[in-house]
């Protein structure tokens, strides 16, 4: 008997709040959503925890240094893209930095063209589509929750 079952990409993404705003990354020269702030944020590889995806891509992405500890999951959501050319769901695993070693920067020029704290309350409309439905979940207090399947 053979079992079928879906096997969507995994990604790790990080919260980093200061001041009541909310660190993005504008994104550029990569293969998607160009011109749009994003979290920083990352597929998890294969031979590494969705813990240690975010503690890397947090280092590559805005140079900080986070331990395990003071990484807290916020929401995990199952997300699909409706998109015919991308037809892999994702897994999205969110987690908020409560301490971090270092000052943000933008650590990838050649893929972002900034780093800007946002008011989450008040977010630009050249946002990811998917990042306030993120945000909003977590200030609700959901811990998992399921996107673009309703299309």
């Amino acid at each position: 008997m053979k079992l079928h079952a879906v096997q969507p990409y995994v990604a790790a993404f990080i919260i980093f709040r200061k001041n009541g705003k909310v660190a993005f990354l504008l994104r550029e020269n990569t293969k998607w959503m160009n011109g749009r702030y994003g979290l920083p944020a990352g597929k998890v590889d294969p031979d590494e925890s969705a813990t240690a995806a975010a503690i890397r891509e947090a280092k590559e992405e805005v140079g900080v240094d986070i331990k395990p500890e003071n990484l807290q999951h916020r929401l995990t959501v199952f997300r699909t893209t409706s998109i015919e050319s991308e037809p892999t769901p994702w897994m999205d695993i969110l987690f908020e930095a409560v301490k971090w070693e270092g000052e943000l920067y933008n650590a990838e020029p050649n893929v972002h063209s900034e780093l800007s704290w946002l008011d989450p309350d008040n977010l630009p409309e050249n946002v990811t589509p998917y990042v306030p439905f993120f945000l909003d979940q977590i200030k609700a207090g959901s811990r998992y929750a399921e996107h673009g399947w309703e299309d």
